[in-house]
C-alpha cells in the first residue's frame, strides 16, 4: 500500500488539478496522462479499498475535466481511459467464444467427513502427511473470466459450458472495481487469465430493490441473482445502475513476455529494489506471485483487484481447515456480501499441477458447503390480504419446510405481476431462499415437474373481504380496495392508530383490536375512545388491572402531539417526518381541507404524489366527520407545539438521520434537533443542510456526497452541535 509521503504526493497532484478546473485554468494535453493516473488512483480507493480520499462532486470534476480534453483530443484517447468505461450502445447479441483454459466445476462438501476423506486422497496422491491449505470465500454471485493484455483488459467472459462463455466485455467494464488496465508487466506477464465473481452486496442489493419498489415494479428475488441476471443485460448503462462488485481468486493462466521479469530475479532483493516502481495501486509485492495460490492473490491485490486476500487464510493440516471453515460459517451474516461456503485449495502450485484434474473438477480444490439457505416444496394455496390503504396482497401458502434454521410456511408474492413473472401455479415444486434476516422469496417455480394437477391463479378482481371492485392506478402493480368502510381496512387502520410511533396507545394490540372488532366492540378509530369497558372486563384475560391500564393508555393519547395524530390516520405515502413537517404548517388539523395540492406541494418533504394523497383524505367528507368526532371526543387537533416552539441555534435548519446511531435512539436525535428549532425531513435533496450519519449508513450518504452544500457529520459531532450531554 501507499506510506504516507506517497499519499500526500497523489492528494497534492489532485489538489492541483482541482484548483485549475475552480480557477477554470485549462488543463492541457500533456496533462492529460497525469489526470487519467489520478482518476485510477481515486477508483481504486472508492471501489476497492472502500477508503475514499476526495468527494464523488471532486471526482466528478475531475472526469469532466478528463471527457471535455479526450472531447478536444480524441486522438488521445486510451482504451484503459476512465471514461472508456461507459457503454456507447446496446449489445443485440452476445458472442461466444472459447476460455484459454476450461472453467472447472469444484467437488463439494457438505460436512467434516467429506473434508476428511478428500485430505486423505490428496496425501496419497502426493506421497506427504501434511499439507498446507489456502481457505477463501466462496462467493454467491456470477462467475467471469478476465484476459488482459500487455496490461489492457481486453476480453470479460461469463463461465458458459466452461468450455466457451459469454463476451461481456462492455457490461463488465460498468464494475468500477474491475481496473481497465492493471501493471501485470511489472512481473514480466504479458498475458493473463483470471477467474472471479460478480456479486451485489448486501447494501447495494436493498438500495436497489427500494427504487424498483418506488417505481412500483418487482423487487429482485435475491443478490445472486441480481449479479448472474446483469451480466447478460442488454444496456450496459441499465449494468452500471445496479452497483455491482468484483472479486478475483485464481490466475488460470499466464504468459511471460519474451524478457520477463523472471522468477529468480522477483526472489533477489537487490534486483527488486533496483526495479521497484509506484503504481496506483501500491508497490509491487516482493513474494513470487508464481509459487502458491496465496501469494496469487496477494499478485492480484497489489495490481488493483479485490482478491480475497484480507479474507483468506493459510492452514496447515486438514483439522485447522475444519476449525476455520466453521468458525467462518457463524460469522458469514456479518459480511457485506453474500457467500454460501468456502473453498478450500492446495497452496502450492507445484503440488496442484502434480494432483492434476478429472474433466469435471481440480483434484487440488473442494467447496465446503454451509447449511442450506434455499429449499423447495410445494405451493398449496394463495390468500389474498387487504392492507390498511387497501392494497391487495396475494400470499403464498407453503408446505411447512427449514430453510437457514427457520421453519417457512408463509410467503408473500407481492402483486399479480409478481406471480407472472415467476410463473406459480397452485401445486407447483417452488425453490424459496433466505438470506440472513432477509424475509424468505420464491426464487422460481419448476414447471418441468409439473403432473398436471397444477393449477392456474387468477387474481380477484374485487375485493376478497367485502366484495368491492378492486383498482389499479396507471403505473402502479398493485391492485386495491377503495372501499373506505371495507372491514380488512378498517382493523388495519385502527392498528396502526394504536401502534406505537402513531398514538402509543400501549394495551392495544394487534390480537385486542380484532378481537374487540369481532365482537362488535369497535367499528372504527373514534370507537376506541368510547369502548364499553364494562363488557370487556367480562372478557377472559381481562382483570381490573388490565382494565384501568387500557382505560389509562387511551385517556393519555389524547395529549398526543398533533405530528402523531397525522401519522396515526395512515394517510397513503405520509410517515413520521412527513407528518412532523404537516403538523408544522397549521394551527389546526382541519386547515388542510383549504389547501389546494399546489398548496401543499411547497411544504418542506411533500412533493406531487404527496400532497395527491393529502388532498384527498382531506377532501373525504367521511374523514372530515371522523376528525370532528375525535376532536370532541377530547383529542388534540391544534398544533400546540407550534405556537410554543422555542428559537434555536439551528432554527430552520434541515435535518436527515441515516444509519444506526449509537448513543441515542432516533427518534431522540429529531426531538433534538428540533428543541432547536431544527427540521427533519425525510430525503436527501439541495434542501438539507445536515445529514447525521452514523453506522451502515447506505444510499442516502452517497446521494449527500454529490451535493456540496450539505454537511455530512457524525452522530458524535451531532450531539456537539446541539449542546448534549450525557
Amino acid at each position: 500500500m501507499h506510506n504516507n509521503k506517497e499519499l500526500q504526493s497523489f492528494q497534492q497532484i489532485t489538489s492541483n488539478f482541482l484548483q485549475q478546473i475552480t480557477e477554470k485554468k485549462e488543463i492541457n494535453s500533456t496533462g492529460i496522462e497525469s489526470l487519467r493516473q489520478i482518476l485510477r488512483f481515486h477508483e481504486h480507493r472508492y471501489y476497492v479499498l472502500n477508503n475514499p480520499l476526495i468527494s464523488d462532486f471532486e471526482y466528478d470534476q475531475l472526469y469532466q475535466s478528463l471527457k471535455e480534453i479526450e472531447a478536444t483530443n480524441p486522438h488521445l484517447i486510451t482504451p484503459d481511459s476512465p471514461t472508456q468505461r461507459v457503454g456507447s450502445s446496446i449489445n443485440k447479441s452476445f458472442e461466444t467464444v472459447p476460455h484459454l483454459v476450461p472453467m472447472l466445476s469444484l467437488e463439494n462438501s457438505y460436512n467434516a467427513d467429506d473434508l476428511i476423506d478428500w485430505d486423505r486422497k490428496v496425501k496419497e496422491q502426493s506421497n506427504l502427511t501434511i499439507i498446507d491449505y489456502c481457505i477463501e470465500p466462496k462467493f454467491d454471485g456470477a462467475s467471469i473470466s478476465l484476459i488482459y493484455e500487455n496490461d489492457l483488459l481486453v476480453r470479460g467472459t461469463t463461465r458458459g459450458d466452461g468450455v466457451e462463455g459469454e463476451d461481456i466485455t462492455n457490461n463488465i467494464k460498468q464494475i468500477r472495481s474491475i481496473p481497465l488496465s492493471a501493471p501485470f508487466s511489472h512481473y514480466g506477464i504479458q498475458q493473463i487469465e483470471i477467474r472471479g465473481e460478480i456479486v451485489m452486496t448486501k447494501a447495494a442489493f436493498t438500495n436497489y430493490n427500494e427504487s424498483l419498489i418506488a417505481q412500483g415494479l418487482s423487487p429482485l428475488a435475491n443478490p445472486r441473482n441480481a449479479a448472474s441476471g446483469s451480466l447478460r443485460m442488454k444496456d450496459p448503462k441499465e449494468v452500471a445502475k445496479r452497483n455491482l462488485d468484483a472479486f478475483f481468486y485464481n490466475v488460470s493462466y499466464y504468459n511471460l513476455s519474451s524478457s520477463p521479469l523472471t522468477v529468480d530475479r522477483l526472489l533477489k532483493d537487490s534486483d527488486l529494489q533496483q526495479n521497484q516502481q509506484t503504481t496506483v495501486y501500491g508497490k509491487r509485492s516482493s513474494v513470487n506471485p508464481f509459487s502458491t495460490h496465496s501469494n496469487s492473490l496477494q499478485l492480484l491485490w497489489d495490481v488493483g483487484f479485490r482478491s480475497p486476500q484480507k479474507e483468506k487464510q493459510v492452514v496447515q493440516g486438514i483439522d485447522e481447515v475444519i476449525k476455520h471453515v466453521h468458525d467462518f460459517e457463524l460469522m458469514r451474516d456479518t459480511l457485506p456480501y453474500e457467500i454460501d461456503g468456502m473453498v478450500v485449495k492446495v497452496n502450492d502450485f507445484a503440488l496442484q499441477e502434480k494432483l492434476g484434474m478429472t474433466t469435471h473438477h481440480p483434484r487440488w480444490a473442494i467447496a465446503f458447503k454451509f447449511k442450506a439457505r434455499q429449499a423447495t416444496t410445494k405451493l398449496r394455496s394463495i390468500e389474498f390480504q387487504v392492507g390498511r390503504t387497501g392494497a391487495v396482497t396475494p400470499v403464498a401458502k407453503l408446505d411447512p419446510v427449514q430453510v437457514g434454521g427457520v421453519t417457512v410456511s408463509s410467503i408473500s408474492v407481492h402483486n399479480e405481476e409478481y406471480i407472472r413473472e415467476k410463473d406459480l401455479q397452485i401445486g407447483d415444486t417452488v425453490l424459496i431462499e433466505r438470506a440472513g434476516d432477509v424475509i424468505p422469496q420464491i426464487v422460481k417455480s419448476q414447471p418441468e415437474l409439473r403432473d398436471g394437477t397444477q393449477i392456474s391463479i387468477d387474481f380477484p378482481k374485487e375485493c376478497p373481504v367485502c366484495k368491492s371492485p378492486l383498482f389499479k392506478e396507471e403505473g402502479e402493480a398493485v391492485w386495491r380496495c377503495i372501499n373506505i368502510e371495507c372491514e380488512a381496512q378498517v382493523v388495519e387502520k385502527i392498528i396502526h392508530f394504536v401502534s406505537k410511533d402513531a398514538m402509543d396507545i400501549k394495551s392495544f394490540g394487534d390480537a385486542n383490536v380484532r378481537k374487540f372488532y369481532e365482537l362488535g366492540l369497535l367499528k372504527d378509530i373514534p370507537g376506541i375512545y368510547s369502548i364499553d369497558f364494562n363488557t370487556i372486563g367480562t372478557l377472559e384475560g381481562f382483570g381490573k388491572k388490565s382494565i384501568d391500564n387500557l382505560i389509562a393508555a387511551i385517556v393519555a393519547s389524547k395529549q398526543q402531539p398533533l405530528y402523531r395524530l397525522i401519522y396515526g390516520l395512515g394517510i397513503r405515502f405520509v410517515g413520521e417526518t412527513t407528518a412532523k413537517a404537516l403538523a408544522n404548517a397549521v394551527n389546526h388539523l382541519l386547515d388542510f381541507t383549504t389547501k389546494s395540492e399546489e398548496d401543499l406541494q411547497q411544504l418542506d418533504d411533500v412533493g406531487v404524489k404527496v400532497a395527491k394523497s393529502i388532498h384527498h383524505f382531506f377532501s373525504n367528507e367521511q374523514n372530515i366527520a371522523m376528525l370532528h368526532q375525535l376532536e370532541t371526543l377530547g383529542l388534540q387537533l391544534i398544533n400546540t407545539k407550534k405556537e410554543t416552539i422555542v428559537s434555536g441555534g439551528l432554527q430552520d435548519q434541515t435535518f436527515l438521520f441515516t444509519g444506526t446511531l449509537n448513543r441515542l435512539k432516533r427518534n431522540d436525535a429529531e426531538v433534538l434537533a428540533e428543541q432547536q428549532g431544527g427540521k427533519i425531513i425525510s430525503g436527501v435533496s439541495s434542501k438539507l443542510n445536515y445529514l447525521v450519519v452514523g453506522e451502515d449508513a447506505g444510499s442516502k450518504l452517497e446521494k449527500a456526497k454529490k451535493i456540496n452544500t450539505i454537511k455530512i457529520i457524525t452522530e458524535n459531532e451531532f450531539l456537539a452541535l446541539v449542546g448534549f450531554e450525557e
